[in-house]
C-alpha cells in the first residue's frame, strides 16, 4: 500500500450524489424494516449497492447517516405564496403533517429522537441538521408577512430570531404531537383552528 505524505493533494473520485441518495434511501428502509438497534452500516451497504468502505468515508458512524437520511426528508418542506399568512401556514402544517406521516419518516424520527435522550452530540445534530436547517421556514414566512403589511417588523434581528424559535417549536411540537403521539390526523379544519390559536390566540380559536 503506498501512504499519502501529509503535503500531497488529496486525489480519488469525486463524491457521487447518486450513491449519496442510494444510501440514505436504503438507510430509511433498513429503519423501517430492522428499526434503530438492529441497523448496520453493512446492511446499509448491501441495500444501496456500495462497498462499506463508501459510508465510512462519508459518514463516522450510524449516528451521523440516520440523521442525514431524516433531514434530507425534512428538507423537502416549502413555504409557496398562497397570498396571506394564514394561508402560508395552513399549507405548511398540513405538508409537515403529510410527511411525518409516511412509514420512512415515522420510524427514523422517532429512532434518532429517542436514542438522542442517551446522546447529546446526536441531539446536537438533530438540532443542527434538521431543527435549525427548518426555521428558515419560519424566516421566510416572517418576511414574506412583512412585505405585505401582515406582521410589522421586527425591532432587531435578535428579537426575530428569538421570535422564529419560539414560532417553530409552537407548531413543529403540536404538529408532532398530534401525528406521532396521539395518532389523530391533521386535517382542514384541525389546520384552521390552530392558526387561528397562532395568530390570534385562545379567543380567536375559539371562533
Amino acid at each position: 500500500m503506498q501512504s499519502r505524505t501529509p503535503s500531497s493533494p488529496r486525489t480519488g473520485r469525486p463524491r457521487s450524489a447518486a450513491a449519496d441518495e442510494a444510501i440514505l434511501e436504503a438507510t430509511r428502509a433498513a429503519l423501517v424494516e430492522l428499526g434503530w438497534s438492529k441497523l448496520t452500516l453493512g446492511d446499509v451497504a448491501t441495500r444501496a449497492g456500495v462497498a462499506k468502505t463508501t459510508l465510512y468515508r462519508r459518514w463516522a458512524g450510524k449516528n451521523e447517516l440516520v440523521v442525514d437520511a431524516v433531514a434530507v426528508l425534512f428538507d423537502e418542506l416549502e413555504l409557496p405564496d398562497r397570498g396571506s399568512l394564514a394561508a402560508d401556514i395552513e399549507g405548511v402544517v398540513l405538508q409537515f403533517a403529510a410527511l411525518l406521516d409516511r412509514p420512512e419518516t415515522k420510524t427514523a424520527l422517532m429512532a434518532v429522537v429517542a436514542e438522542s435522550t442517551r446522546d447529546e452530540p446526536l441531539r446536537e445534530r438533530i438540532r443542527t441538521s434538521i431543527v435549525d436547517r427548518q426555521k428558515r421556514l419560519v424566516l421566510e414566512g416572517r418576511a414574506r408577512a412583512e412585505r405585505r403589511g401582515e406582521l410589522p417588523a421586527a425591532p432587531d434581528p435578535g428579537t426575530a430570531a428569538a421570535t422564529a424559535d419560539l414560532i417553530f417549536d409552537v407548531a413543529a411540537g403540536a404538529v408532532v404531537h398530534r401525528t406521532l403521539v396521539s395518532a389523530e390526523p391533521v386535517d382542514g379544519e384541525w389546520v384552521r383552528r390552530f392558526t387561528a390559536l397562532l395568530l390570534g390566540g385562545l379567543a380567536a380559536a375559539a371562533d
